[in-house]
Parts: structure tokens; C-alpha cells; sequence
């Protein structure tokens, strides 16, 4: 496993004063390593626009540390302390429903149960050739029986292993469960008996040994265990027959929203999920019928596992920090050093819950950043390092250390979607002086996110403009609060997640008569849900329509978190135009163009101050991203899809390059579309103003390259200048 010399998290992304954040570090120098607080003002280290910033704090803040490797292990699977369990077990049969994903990848638990005190061991699952085998160990030797005929990758088997005591025979079968059939058997006699009676332990999906390993790659469902070698006609009739001696069966259709796996056995031992395997999976039985699982959880009893599932690193505290009260709002890092290595670990720093210390509060996208955590790039190459190591940008990237858990827009080593994020690990995405496209040309960054929202941080302190932050977190769990009575809120550049809670709380804002500044593209676009555990995991599944980076499996479009249908917002009668009035309409390379002012605006007397010291006809033909204004995903207005009628047109974007398409939910055929516009037509940004009946305003631009045009030629361009122009006449 590569290893990062001096890397770390935190286990929250954000806070107020009073709150405290746990900072986890993993350092392989045997000197201690420092920790002070910095302030990120920019996070772009691109040469051509003002470079990294940041100011330290002189604050009470970390110190000296001692340095210690704190190690991780990827991989899911359930924990089950069994206490009296296998106490009366002598002869037993174990069961399983499989759906492997990766036969071929080697040996792969199902189920594994230890002894620890006489070394005996058991362990069930697919052997190096992806054959069903079952092995009895003592310290004194090893029994193992394995069935003639590989697995196929996506078919539903029975799996079993069973044990007789009186002969010492060690058995092992699999059965098709759909057509065509097929089945293998395999007997062996061990040369004495095995006694499990002392397991205190029963993993499900990987093996026990020094550590935790063979991790099994797919579905399992309905493990079950019998005090007895069942016949094999016994087998065959389960799920509906159940057989005499069930000592344990984890039904994995309950519970589906928890990290708990229950025992229906007369013990009652229920497990614990370990790493965030994915639940509300279809199962054997699923007929396509029903395609919530609310509705049929029997057909949902199922849970994929991964072999690089992770979601919490679990990495001890190496020191806490509690926000004060005199900590102006703002983005921080704790700055680690420790020799030639630094690393820097971001945090958010919001108001105090319910006071104000500006009229602006800006809205930090964090679900986002999230999601996109450690996205591993599939056009990532080689050459980017060089501008990394030139720019003295930050140094490590997912595609290079994947170890470190990929993103939601990559894929588990099975080829499945990854459906889940979590910020409690070290996300390199997440770093001041991170670069997206190392391949970009002219003045463009290459930056995205947090880098890409420092822009917008840059331009406000250049500005002089006071602003408080906070993040989805906070705008999930306090709703509308969080936001009430701020005469202005603004979006970064792109926030496209977001659970019910965040869109409710921006929708009653805008109700409310507040000012709203969109300042992004491809905002408001996918539905997410957080575990109701309060573990800090995102889920998105990709459900039907959306520029998708992976495709959920039929069945399997609703959130195991919150049971709802997952997806686009849009899919969910809530389109992005419905609450900034423009939404996602096409996507090309990171390349951005320019747009044109509508006549119509700069005349009405009700949008032409918009422009006030502005004459020229292009705007935004400049910037760090993209090199262009409207670029890379842009946002249409549309009436039928809820923008108002009394919106103005301020502009739109033209000129787009030919790796511009129209996103799919806009497409019917290769030739027609949705609105039954040309397609050419749908590839474009509208920057748009609305004045509502309730005093409330809006400013929406439509692009994820905008606020990259801001800071252009120290600021003084024409981007700037329109932007100051709203936020000034929004903050009166």
C-alpha cells in the first residue's frame, strides 16, 4: 500500500464557536510534527491570478505532536460476537445466498467464524479459483472441501458448507437459483473431530487471520446456521421450507436503514456492518415488480459488499481544537508540518448559531465536496504532475493512491458505483492548491470546488465585503434558521447536492423575500440522502436520467437512508428552475466561453442598472476557469420546468466548442429533444434577474466557470463590476 508521509482529517467539516473539532493525523517521521491554524483566503495555486493565500492565526491552536503511522483498512463486513453460540454445536451446516462480482479476484469470506483460545477456525466462502470450499482448521492440521465447478460472475447461487461429527465428513455444495440450473457437490473426511464451541466471533463477507482479509466482492443474503448437517433436499426448499435446528439466520431485509444486521435465530446475535456496504440491494427474489423496497422488503434482503468499501478511517484524535468566539467566520486549515512534509486540513468556520456578523452569508457546498471526494479522474495523466510539482500545487492525487477510498463518480473494484461518501478520511480533492485538470491551457486553473470557491472568497475580501459562511450541514439541520434574516445568501459554483432539508431551507429563504445569489452551474441537480445514524455518509444512487458516472441496477434507485427515490431532483418534481430559475441543460469539456448581453436587459429600466459602468457586449470572455465565464456545465432558464414568467434575461452564453452536449433528460431521439427546441439551442448558460412580489430578488449566472472570471486583471473587469453592482443594490 502506498503510504502519505503526513497526511490527516477532521472529524467535522464545519462548526461555530463553542463547537469542537477532533483533528486525526497519520505521520511516518519518527520527529514530532506541528500543527498551527491558518486562514485560506485562495486556494488556487495558479501563477496567473493571485496564487495561494492564507494568513496564520495567532491563536491558541494545536502545537507539538508526537508522530505515529495511523493505518486504515478498506474493505466491508459484519461483526457478530456470538457469546454461547456454537457452545451446543457439534455436527452444523452453514447457508448463504450469493451474488459474487469478482469470482476470479481470489479467495473471498462468506462466512468465517474464530476461536481464539484453541486456534480452531472456519472459514466458508470462494477458494483462489472462485470454487465454493469450506475450510476446518486446528492448530494441528486443515480440512477442506471444494466444489468442482467455479461460480459466474452476477448469478444468484445457494451456497453451503455442513459438518458431521459423528463421521467427520466436511461438505460443501452450490446451487443455481436461476435457469439454467446447476449444481456441485464435494465431500471430504477429516482425519479427527473439529470443535468450534469456544468461536466468539462470526464474520460475514471476509475471513479472519492476523487482520481482517479476503474481503468478498457482491450480494449476500439470508447467511443462516443449523445445529445439524442438513440433507441436501433440506437446502433445496429454503427459503420457503425451514428446516428443524435454525441456530442463527441475519435477515438482512430489516434494519435496512441502520449499520445493524439481525439475528431471527433463537440467540438473537445481531452484527454490526463494518466500512458502509451497500443496503437496500435486490435480492434472489426480486421480481421487478416493485422497485421500492419499503414496499417489499423481502425482495431487498440482500447487502453488497466491497473489497475497498470505506467510509471512516477511525484513526485516533491527535488533537482538538474549540472554535471561539473572537474566530471570524471564514475557511481554516490546520497547517501540519513536519520536516520537508506539510499537509493542510480544512474546516469551516461558521457564525455564531443565530447571530449575524454581516449582511452576506455564503452557502459552502460541502455535501458536494463530499461526493466528489478523492475523485479519481479517468483522463488523469502522467504530464499533469509536472504543472503540479511547477505551480507547487498540492501534491497527491486519488488516481495515484486510490487506497485512500475513491469518490462517487468512481467505481468499486467489482465495477459497481460507489453510492457512498464520507468526509472522515483524508480527501486530497478537499486541499488548498488541489488541481482537477492538470491538462488545461491559456490562464485556466484546472480548479473545482473548494479551490474554485476561493475565487469567490478572493473577490470578497479584495472587495472589502464582509460575509458570513455556512455549510449544507448546518443548513440541513437548522433549516431555514441558518439562514433567516440575512438580507443576501450566495452559492459557490457549484452546489449540486442536496437533501430535502437544504433545498426546503434555500426555497422558504427565497419565499421569505431574501435575496439569492446563484454564482454556479449544475446547481440543485441530484437528490442525496444522510445516514440516519449521524455517521457523516452521503448516498446518492444514480438513478434513471442525469449525466451519470455510473448506472444504479434496476431496483435499486431508492436511498437505503432515507427510503426515498433517488436521482435528479428533477425526476423528483422539484427542478433546479423551480428554485434559481435556471437548471442543468449541457455539459462540454472544462472549456468556457463568453455571453451576451440581451438588448432588451441593458434597456429596461428595471435591469439596467445590472450594468452600470459596464458597455461592452461580451462579458466574461476571460478567467482562471475555463478561461471563459459560461463554461464547462451551464444552466438554462425554462418556463415549463418552473422558471417564472417574470424573470429578465440578462444574458446568454454562445460560442461553446463541439465537446458540448445537451444533458440526457433533454434528449427523446438523436434528433428531438424534451422542450422541442434544436438541440443547439439547449447548449447555453442564461444569466438571469427576477424581482419577486415579496421584495425578493434573484441573481442566477447559469455557469460552474463564473466565479473564476471574477478576480481577471486584479478584479477590474466586467464580471466583477456587474457582480458588485447586484450584490451592492441586494445588500441595501
Amino acid at each position: 500500500m502506498n503510504r502519505i508521509p503526513l497526511i490527516g482529517y477532521a472529524e467535522k467539516l464545519s462548526g461555530r464557536p463553542g463547537d469542537t473539532i477532533e483533528f486525526k493525523v497519520s505521520s511516518a517521521s519518527q520527529e514530532p510534527f506541528y500543527a498551527s491554524l491558518v486562514r485560506i483566503i485562495c486556494a488556487d495555486p495558479n501563477p496567473a491570478g493571485p496564487g495561494l493565500m492564507e494568513e496564520e492565526v495567532d491563536i491558541d491552536f494545536g502545537g507539538s505532536f508526537p508522530s505515529r503511522i495511523q493505518r486504515f483498512f478498506p474493505g466491508s463486513y459484519a461483526m457478530v460476537p456470538v457469546e454461547e453460540m456454537f457452545q451446543a454445536l457439534n455436527s452444523f451446516t452453514i447457508i448463504a445466498t450469493v451474488w459474487p462480482t469478482t469470482p476470479d479476484k481470489g479467495s473471498q469470506g462468506v462466512i468465517s467464524c474464530s476461536d481464539p483460545n484453541n486456534g480452531n477456525h472456519l472459514n466458508f466462502g470462494l477458494d483462489q479459483e472462485g470454487r465454493v470450499a469450506v475450510t476446518l482448521s486446528t492448530k494441528d492440521g486443515a480440512g477442506t472441501s471444494v466444489t468442482a465447478r467455479k461460480l459466474r460472475t452476477r448469478n444468484w447461487y445457494r451456497i453451503w458448507a455442513s459438518y458431521d461429527a459423528d463421521t467427520c465428513s466436511l461438505s460443501t455444495g452450490h446451487q443455481t437459483l436461476i435457469h439454467p440450473f446447476e449444481q456441485a457437490f464435494s465431500t471430504e473426511t477429516l482425519e479427527e473431530q473439529v470443535d468450534l464451541k469456544g468461536v466468539d466471533q462470526v464474520l460475514i463477507a471476509a475471513l479472519h487471520g492476523e487482520s481482517i482479509h479476503s474481503h468478498f466482492n457482491g450480494k449476500i443474503e439470508s447467511p443462516m446456521i443449523f445445529d445439524r448437517r442438513l440433507h441436501q433436499d433440506e437446502i433445496a426448499g429454503l427459503p420457503a421450507d425451514r428446516p428443524e435446528g435454525l441456530v442463527a439466520h441475519w435477515d438482512f431485509s430489516r434494519g435496512i436503514q441502520s449499520t445493524r444486521i439481525e439475528d431471527m435465530g433463537h440467540h438473537h446475535q445481531d452484527g454490526l456492518l463494518v466500512n458502509m456496504p451497500a443496503r437496500a440491494m435486490t435480492g434472489s427474489s426480486w421480481s421487478g415488480e416493485e422497485m421500492c423496497w419499503r414496499h417489499a422488503r423481502e425482495q431487498y434482503a440482500a447487502i453488497h459488499f466491497h473489497d475497498d468499501d470505506i467510509y471512516d478511517f477511525g484513526w485516533e484524535t491527535d488533537f482538538s481544537y474549540t472554535i471561539p468566539d473572537t474566530l471570524r467566520p471564514g475557511v481554516y486549515a490546520a497547517r501540519l508540518r513536519c520536516g520537508e512534509h506539510e499537509d493542510a486540513v480544512p474546516f469551516f468556520v461558521c457564525s455564531p448559531k443565530g447571530k449575524s456578523t454581516a449582511k452576506l452569508c455564503v452557502v459552502v457546498s460541502t455535501f458536494t465536496y463530499t461526493v466528489y471526494g478523492n475523485h479519481s479522474r479517468p483522463d488523469f495523466a502522467p504530464s499533469w504532475l509536472g504543472r503540479i510539482q511547477q505551480w507547487n500545487a498540492y501534491p497527491w492525487n486519488p488516481a495515484i493512491y486510490p487506497e485512500y477510498g475513491l469518490s462517487t463518480y468512481n467505481l468499486h473494484t467489482d465495477g459497481s458505483g460507489i453510492c457512498h461518501a464520507s468526509h472522515k478520511r483524508p480527501l486530497f480533492t478537499l486541499r488548498p492548491g488541489y488541481i482537477t485538470f492538470g491538462g488545461t491551457e491559456g490562464e485556466c486553473s484546472g480548479a473545482r470546488h473548494l479551490q474554485a470557491d476561493s475565487h469567490l472568497i478572493t473577490w470578497l475580501e479584495q472587495k472589502g465585503i464582509a460575509y458570513d459562511l455556512i455549510t449544507d450541514q448546518e443548513l440541513h439541520e437548522e433549516g431555514i434558521h441558518a439562514i433567516k434574516g440575512y438580507p443576501v445568501v450566495s452559492t459557490g459554483s457549484h452546489p449540486e447536492y442536496h437533501t430535502p432539508q437544504t433545498l426546503d431551507a434555500l426555497q422558504q429563504y427565497r419565499q421569505q423575500g431574501g435575496n439569492f445569489m446563484y454564482l454556479g452551474g449544475n446547481g440543485f441537480y441530484w437528490r442525496v440522502a444522510l445516514h440516519p445514524e449521524g455517521n457523516g455518509t452521503v448516498e446518492v444512487r444514480r438513478a434513471e436520467g442525469g449525466i451519470r458516472a455510473w448506472a444504479a441496477d434496476p431496483g435499486e434507485y431508492y436511498h437505503a437512508f432515507d427510503g426515498a427515490y433517488g436521482g435528479l431532483w428533477r425526476r423528483n418534481n422539484r427542478p433546479p428552475q423551480q428554485l434559481a430559475t435556471v437548471g442543468f441543460s449541457a455539459q462540454g469539456t472544462f472549456q468556457g466561453s463568453y455571453y451576451r448581453v440581451n438588448p432588451e436587459a441593458r434597456n429596461n429600466p428595471e435591469t439596467a442598472w445590472i450594468f452600470a459602468g459596464i458597455e461592452d457586449e461580451k462579458l466574461g470572455d476571460f478567467g482562471y476557469s475555463g478561461n471563459g465565464a459560461a463554461g464547462f456545465e451551464l444552466d438554462r432558464a425554462d418556463h415549463r420546468l418552473g422558471s417564472p414568467e417574470d424573470i429578465h434575461i440578462l444574458a446568454s452564453s454562445e460560442g461553446h466548442d463541439d465537446t458540448f452536449v445537451v444533458v440526457p433528460e433533454e434528449l427523446l431521439t438523436h434528433i428531438t429533444t424534451w422542450p422541442g427546441e434544436p438541440i443547439d439551442n439547449l447548449i447555453r448558460a442564461d444569466m438571469v434577474y427576477q424581482q419577486s412580489e415579496n421584495g425578493g430578488q434573484l441573481f442566477a449566472t447559469g455557469s460552474i466557470t463564473f466565479c473564476g472570471s471574477l478576480l481577471h486583471n486584479n478584479g477590474d473587469n466586467n464580471i466583477s463590476k456587474l457582480v458588485l453592482n447586484v450584490l451592492n443594490r441586494f445588500l441595501e
